[in-house]
């Protein structure tokens, strides 16, 4: 069998349909609606300097906790800031660590999962890499790493890595693993196709809808976990706005100005759960297993 053959049966062998998966993500209305927010979420946070209305680090010590209003209409926090305006900015740096984590811990927990799939060898060692990352929480880790090199968005994006890595390995190589015993890998061996090869362009190639539909779900994990130690003190330090950290300065004023506290918590709760909505569309859309 020729490597072209053995291209042929990986098509084959993928899910019937990949072409119009955005064709039936939108026929349903919830995945649709959460697409949409995501989107304008995004948008807003990539658009903050354009679309605020006030400076989100501007101080104004004469509208201290003012109520929502037509001027201000998130209200404003304990020094007079614009709470929309800093909602905007801290909803960018909060994507952008949810972000980052997701993508960096699952590029090195994919390739891991990958490796120990296709190694026997190292499969036994990877695990057990695996299973101690996992013994640690990623607010542990926040704290170790803050006490290393101190608190800012560096060492939160170190946590949300760390705490990625294990459950991507774990799915890539579960995903790996039934790859594996496709016929067309073991032509692939046959034939003397190089490692390389049969793990970049028929292995990864054939789990990367699987690893991203799980990277999606985990996305809105990401963010509680990075809110969680912005909330703590471990993540971006004042005036830097950031949704978690928001949040954790108006716990101070929750009974004399409580929309400083619950409305960058509110932004956190949509953005979460429009990820989850989404990321269960998603895999509902491509895991074949679940469109039969």
């Amino acid at each position: 069998m020729s490597v072209e053959a053995i291209g042929s049966a990986v098509v084959d062998s993928a899910p019937v349909g990949r072409s119009h998966v955005l064709r039936r993500l939108m026929r349903d209305k919830v995945a649709a609606t959460a697409t949409v927010v995501l989107a304008l979420i995004v948008l807003g946070a990539i658009f903050a300097p354009l679309i605020s209305p006030y400076d989100p680090y501007f101080t104004d010590l004469t509208i201290v906790m003012q109520p929502p209003s037509a001027e201000h209409w998130f209200g404003t926090d304990n020094t007079g800031r614009d709470i929309l305006s800093r909602v905007i900015y801290g909803t960018r740096n909060t994507l952008m660590l949810g972000l980052v984590g997701v993508l960096i811990g699952g590029l090195f927990g994919g390739f891991l999962g990958i490796l120990a799939a296709f190694y026997p060898r190292l499969d036994g060692w990877i695990m057990r890499l695996v299973d101690v990352m996992l013994a640690f929480p990623a607010i542990l880790i926040g704290l170790a790493v803050a006490a290393i090199f101190g608190a800012g968005l560096a060492a939160v994006v170190i946590a949300l890595v760390v705490a990625t890595v294990p459950d991507v390995a774990r799915v890539a190589r579960g995903a790996a693993v039934g790859v594996m015993s496709q016929e067309f890998m073991e032509a692939g061996r046959a034939v003397g196709v190089s490692d390389t090869t049969l793990i970049w362009r028929y292995l990864t190639l054939n789990c990367i809808s699987t690893i991203f539909v799980f990277l999606t779900l985990r996305f809105g994990q990401i963010i509680l976990i990075g809110s969680a130690l912005g909330f703590l003190g471990m993540g971006a330090q004042p005036p830097t706005a950031e949704l978690g950290m928001m949040a954790a300065q108006g716990r101070d004023f929750l009974f004399m100005a409580p929309h400083i506290a619950t409305i960058p918590s509110l932004a956190i709760f949509v953005i979460v759960l429009a990820a989850n909505l989404l990321g269960d569309a998603l895999r509902d859309v491509l895991d074949p297993r679940l469109q039969q």
